[in-house]
This record gives structure tokens, sequence and C-alpha cells, in this order.
């Protein structure tokens, strides 16, 4: 796709709406958006789309039921009003897209379901046979037991993920902005709306703020780490006002309304689940030389490029690999453990059986195993 009017060809769409969307500042659940947001997706389902919802919410319907003033400050109170919210928010769903003769599916999901190769697919196909069934599948983190996920409040990420898990066409992200702006609209009067974006560059980044509403825990720098998850899997990406009048049939049928990211490149699915699926179990530090063999020649890590070792991993772990200036330029599967890459750095590779008394690669990380994260 490389242009609006191409949207109307998606098949298979991924929509997530922010907390701020769904719950009105006194904690309650905005139902008439939920209701109309139900109607829409029911009626792309019937049009023959494929959809899937991620949904934010739970936590503050939970904080309304338990009469809380305010997001508790402590983890098990976050978990239990996740607990009791979680439930209520379903069961709102559940009804609401009931009128409209359509199943609706819960899945709870965290970053461990992502970082496992196994429980990777586990999900896809789960949520494959879901849509093959014409049931519309309701994805959320798995808040009662996910801490860092309730800390990061990114279910922006979680839609991105689950947007490459299945290979989806469109990713729509509903929050309280109208898109991405070139300041925070709330401080700086000529902040214009960026309505197309072919890069994410450092600009981008800076003029992004945090938080924006009470109820919601992400905000714009969330949002651009999933748009840029989104991009490097083949995903287009649409940021929108969720309060905008049949906002998702007017992105899918072409309109130019909020922002729209369009990917260059699509990473191939294990390249994908190693930079963005796959857990990080430590770090590998390289030279200049090492570091512009990888970025772009598209080389393999070979031992005498790397300078330094942080973690104690395995073979098989995914690890970061960072430049002389600190930054991770790259993500890839080792070959050999942390000890021994602690042996054999700077070295040639034709020494390592010298070094260690065994060779069994040339490469620490070979290149089918390595993608650039910048």
């Amino acid at each position: 796709m490389k242009k609006r009017q191409d949207l109307a060809n998606a098949g298979r769409l991924v929509v997530k709406v922010g907390s701020s969307s769904l719950i009105y500042k006194n904690g309650k659940p905005n139902i008439s958006r939920m209701e109309y947001l139900a109607r829409e997706l029911s009626d792309l389902r019937n049009r023959g789309m494929e959809v899937i919802l991620v949904t934010s919410g739970a936590q503050g319907v939970g904080l309304n039921r338990l009469g809380f003033s305010m997001r508790p400050k402590n983890m098990p109170e976050k978990q239990a009003v996740a607990a009791v919210g979680q439930g209520m928010l379903m069961h709102i769903y559940e009804k609401l897209f009931a009128e409209y003769g359509v199943i609706v599916g819960q899945v709870l999901l965290t970053k461990e379901d992502f970082a496992d190769r196994s429980r990777f697919l586990n999900a896809r196909n789960t949520l494959y046979a879901l849509l093959g069934l014409g049931v519309i599948p309701i994805i959320n983190e798995n808040d009662t037991v996910a801490v860092d996920e309730i800390r990061l409040g990114d279910n922006d990420n979680l839609a991105a993920l689950v947007g490459g898990l299945v290979d989806a066409d469109v990713l729509i992200l509903l929050s309280d902005v109208d898109g991405l702006f070139s300041g925070d609209p709330r401080s700086v009067k000529d902040a214009r709306l960026i309505t197309d974006v072919r890069e994410i560059n450092e600009e981008m980044e800076g003029a992004a703020g945090g938080s924006g509403s009470s109820v919601g825990t992400g905000g714009m720098v969330t949002k651009l780490q999933a748009a840029r998850i989104a991009m490097h899997s083949g995903v287009v990406t649409v940021l929108a006002n969720a309060s905008e009048k049949d906002v998702v049939r007017r992105i899918v049928s072409g309109e130019e309304i909020g922002t729209v990211f369009w990917p260059q490149v699509k990473l191939v699915n294990k390249k994908r689940w190693i930079a963005y699926g796959s857990s990080v179990q430590g770090r590998i530090f390289i030279d200049g030389g090492a570091a512009g063999a990888l970025l772009k020649s598209g080389k393999s890590l070979l031992p005498s490029g790397i300078t330094g070792v942080e973690g104690d991993f395995g073979i098989g772990n995914t690890v970061s690999v960072v430049d002389p200036e600190g930054r991770e330029i790259a993500r890839g599967i080792v070959n050999y453990t942390a000890r021994d890459i602690e042996r054999i750095k700077g070295i040639h590779s034709r020494d390592i059986k010298k070094v260690l008394g065994y060779q069994d690669f040339e490469e620490v990380i070979h290149r089918n195993n390595l993608v650039s994260t910048l």
C-alpha cells in the first residue's frame, strides 16, 4: 500500500482503542463510544474484513467499580483493579457485539507470549482460528500478572505486535488526539498535524509527550514505538481520534484523517520476532568496524569485532548488539554462550578452536539471525 485509497483493499485490520477514549473522566465507561465502535467493527466484518480489537480500559472500569478516586500506586492493588475491570469490560463488549450478531472471544496476552517462540506461534494459530470462525478477537494485556506491562501501559505496542503476529494489513490506533503533531498541541500554538510519515526521526520523538489523561497510561511515545514496530512488520499504521464520527470506516475508505505511518521494508517473520518479540538476555559490545559491517554490508558478527559482553546468556538466546557510542544497533541469536564469547572476543574466527577447544560456528551471530534495530 502506497496511498490512502489503497487502505480500501485491506483484508485484515487491527484496531486499538485507548482508555481515554472508553472511560469518562468520572471513571465510568463511555457506553455510547463502545457501542459505536462495536457497530463499526461488526459492519466491517460483515463486509468481509477480518477484524481484531485491542482494547484498554480494564483498569479504568475496575477503578470505578471498586470506588477508587485515583489510580492505585502499589502493584497488588493495580492488579486487583485490573482483575475486576477485565471481566466487566468484556461483558460490555459481548453484549454490544451480540446486538449485531457478532461473536467475540477474549484473548489475554503478555510480552512473554511473544518472547517465547513456541507461545508466539501458538498465539498466532489461535488468532487465525478465531478469525477463520468469524469471531472478532478482543485482546488486552493480562494486567493481573504482567507487572511490566502495567507500568509501561503499552497496549499500543501490544497492538503493533499483534499486527505483525497475524500479518495485518492495517493497524489503527484510536486515541484522544487527532494524530501526530510537529509539537505538543496542548502547549505549542503553531503545532501542525503531520498527515503522512515515511520515517520516524529524532525530531518526531522529541516532540512526543507523556500520557495525556488521568485514566490512560500510554502517550505519544508509545504510539511512535508501536508505529515503528508495525512499519518494520509491513503494516500500515493510522493514528486518529476516536471521537471522530465513523472514524474506522472513513480510514479504511481512504479518507485523509489522522496520521498514516507507511512501511518501507518488511522484516521476515523470524527477524521480526528477533527484533520485537524475543526477550533480550544480554548485550554484546562491538567496535566501529564491526558496526559498519553489520549496518552497511549486512555481514555476520564475528568475534574479531567484539569488545565486551554483558549478561549471562546461553546458546540460542537473543542479545542486543551495541556500537561504540552506546547505541543498540541490532539484535540477534547467538551461537556461543556469554562466557565463551568473553573468551573469544577480539580474535579471528580461525582461532576459536584454539581458545575454546571446539568450533561449531565461525560467527558469533549469523546474518540470518541478525536484524538491525535502527
